[in-house]
């Protein structure tokens, strides 16, 4: 499955850092810092693609990939090599 530059750039934080908040997250945007609110709504639809889960600690939502990045980049050369 193909994703998005914006989901690709979460999951690439994600991939870095294990697991983290929403704001951990957004700390790691060095320029062009989206809004909370976007971060959230693109975690989600990975969530409901299946590249990320999460779980609640509180009032907070702590997310971390289940697909791993080899996973994905072999995916990805498969695809662009098939096409």
């Amino acid at each position: 499955m193909q994703l998005t530059k914006a989901e690709e750039q979460i999951m690439q934080i994600l991939w870095t850092i294990e697991e983290g908040t929403v704001q951990d997250i957004l700390q790691k945007f060095d320029t062009n810092k989206p809004a909370r609110t976007t971060i959230a709504t693109v975690l989600s639809i990975l969530e409901n693609k299946e590249f990320v889960e999460h779980r609640s600690e509180g009032r907070t939502n702590i997310y971390k990939a289940i697909v791993s990045k080899e996973n994905y980049s072999k995916k990805q050369l498969f695809g662009f090599v098939k096409d």
